[in-house]
């Protein structure tokens, strides 16, 4: 008996049969019927398909009878189309050991379990009695490499592949029949049943595998947001007097001075400014404020390299403007009847021509240069009421400026529409003829002689707004002395008041503190501040104790403190505390000094 299949990878939609040779053709059809086969000529090869099996199959003869040579199969006709979804049909399998005969195809397919994820198992049930783990390997072999068989005492075992995908070809093989041989014994003889099984091996390798991919993710994530994450900035080193001494010389250069910036920022974010680091601090800030002079005088380079490029860029839009200017002249003397009548047709179109396009780019061009000229008046007008409106002071010189300045942008708008009506009166003088060019002078004489006055206008308005603006200034100056010597006088008037205080306060004195008390409010002030200079001993400046007070009271100002603290002197005593930039004035509390001396 020879094998027709030599493995899995051979099933599907090739059949390959075996001829076998059959004494009894009765015997051979009734046991080819028994297992669901289609019946099989001596020769090996299939008649026809079971669709058209009819009546009247001799088995001596291994044909049907009559043939018909129109009928589909006998490749007179083609055949119908076959349906998209059909049963696969299973061959019969010959191993060296046993022969595996497949189900019948109209039996419905065998069911399976959930598939395990990882799963490399097949539980084989179903088994002969007389099978031995070799014919299991035999058989199975052809599916893939396997690792192991554990074959159980009863009917069943279990074979574990190398890969997953070798087991989908050992489910195709559930609903075989095995036959050991050609024995024809019950314990040789089983059907198969090859299902998913759920080993622990599987699942491991499955979860090993599955942590490999996600610690491989992880780390691409990571590396992904570690390249796409911004730099850190340098590290800022912590304040000591040589990081300071280091630190000013860096702050002195300026190409380093943004980022001693920003160490001499942290440094005083953190709260390193301290008494006894203020002096280092204070000239670290004068040297930083020591480039505010190089910034504005960049700033100034840059203004003047700003104010020559639009110079040049000026310039040379005027010298655009004269050759559109001589390009146009040119046309339009070629337009004059001497030169006109000497061109041909052609000539004369296409002069026409370039002369219009030229007019129309030359027209553009100028209302360029007409828009960069007011954009300039109108930046000289801005910044000129910039300054007039610092300089205000008073409502009627607003007022007057306001008009002159409205009245001023009124003639510059009129001086802009009379210079569009003169530009366009030449347009039409140059493309009309010369006897309506004499009729046109007289009007644009007219117009000329009107824009000469509107500008001698304009001139006289612009100076009176200049005369206002330095009357404005000189009355600024004289508002800011009389306010100086205000400022003075009152600060004369409060020293001698508190020196006054303080004398009628020592007349007093000896009074007793009940009698110089003359309010409620003096009295709780007198308890708060005299329990806050008792709780310290070395004294406080009036700034402090103002300080603490405005948390009570915030109408409480600094001289109402300082003026009741000078009236009691038995109570409060001044003192100087400190050398050189550290002195200070500090208040003590002495209360109880003066009981001791009463």
């Amino acid at each position: 008996m020879a094998s027709a299949a030599d493995g899995l990878g051979s099933l599907g939609s090739e059949q390959t049969h075996l001829a076998l040779p059959v004494g009894d053709s009765g015997s051979w059809v009734s046991t080819m019927n028994s297992l669901g086969l289609v019946p099989m000529s001596m020769a090996g090869q299939p008649l026809v398909s079971d669709p058209i099996c009819i009546p009247g199959f001799d088995p001596s003869m291994g044909i049907l009878t009559p043939i018909n040579g129109m009928m589909p199969g006998i490749s007179l006709v083609p055949p119908p189309p076959m349906p998209p979804e059909l049963p696969v049909v299973k061959e019969i399998i010959h191993c060296e050991s046993c022969t595996l005969f497949p189900q019948n195809p109209n039996l419905p397919p065998p069911s399976t379990r959930d598939r395990p994820p990882g799963c490399k198992t097949v539980f084989v049930g179903g088994l002969p009695e007389n099978a031995s783990e070799e014919i299991v390997r035999e058989v199975f072999d052809q599916c893939g490499d396997i690792i192991a068989i554990r074959k159980s005492k009863k009917n069943f075992c279990h074979v574990r592949f190398s890969e997953e995908f070798m087991v989908d070809k050992a489910l195709y093989l559930s609903g075989y029949r095995m036959r050991i041989g050609s024995s024809t014994d019950k314990r040789d003889s089983g059907r198969m049943h090859v299902d998913f099984a759920q080993a622990r091996d599987d699942l491991y390798e499955w979860e090993c595998r599955q942590r490999l991919l996600a610690r491989e993710e992880r780390h691409r994530r990571k590396v992904q947001q570690d390249r796409l994450r911004p730099p850190s900035p340098p590290p800022i080193m912590h304040y000591s007097e040589h990081e300071a001494g280091l630190l000013a010389e860096r702050l002195k250069d300026d190409g380093k001075f943004a980022e001693a910036t920003a160490v001499l920022l942290t440094w005083i974010d953190r709260g390193e400014v301290n008494r006894r680091t203020a002096n280092h601090f204070y000239s670290m800030v004068q040297s930083a404020n020591g480039h505010v002079r190089r910034l504005m005088g960049e700033k100034a380079q840059h203004e003047d390299e700003l104010e020559l490029a639009k110079e040049h860029f000026k310039s040379a839009m005027l010298a655009l403007l004269r050759q559109f200017e001589q390009i146009t002249a040119v046309f339009n003397a070629s337009a004059k009847q001497k030169a006109w009548d000497h061109f041909s047709k052609a000539q004369r179109r296409n002069i026409d021509m370039w002369r219009k396009q030229c007019e129309e780019l030359r027209n553009a061009h100028s209302e360029e240069v007409m828009g960069i000229r007011s954009e300039e008046e109108m930046e000289m007008s801005d910044s000129d009421s910039d300054e007039s409106a610092r300089k205000r002071s008073r409502p009627d010189d607003d007022t007057v400026v306001h008009a002159l300045r409205e009245q001023n942008d009124s003639l510059r708008w009129q001086l802009d529409a009379y210079r569009n009506e003169v530009e366009l009166l030449r347009q039409e003088q140059s493309r009309g003829r010369p006897e309506e060019n004499h009729m046109q002078e007289q009007p644009l004489h007219l117009l000329q002689e009107r824009v000469c006055s509107m500008q001698q206008q304009l001139q006289s308005l612009q100076e009176e707004v200049r005369r206002k603006e330095e009357e404005l200034e000189r009355a600024r100056e004289e508002s800011r002395s009389l306010e100086g010597e205000l400022l003075a006088l009152r600060e004369k008037g409060l020293n001698g008041y508190t020196a006054l205080l303080g004398a009628d306060g020592e007349r007093r004195g000896e009074s007793g503190v009940r009698g110089a008390l003359q309010t409620e409010k003096e009295a709780l002030l007198l308890g708060i501040v005299s329990t806050f200079l008792h709780v310290h001993p070395f004294g406080a400046n009036i700034e402090y104790l103002w300080s603490y007070i405005q948390r009570l009271d915030a109408q409480v100002s600094a001289g109402e403190l300082e003026r009741l603290m000078v009236r009691l002197p038995r109570m409060f005593r001044q003192e100087l505390s400190g050398v050189g930039a550290t002195l200070e004035k500090r208040w003590k509390f002495c209360g109880f000094e003066g009981l001791q001396s009463v």
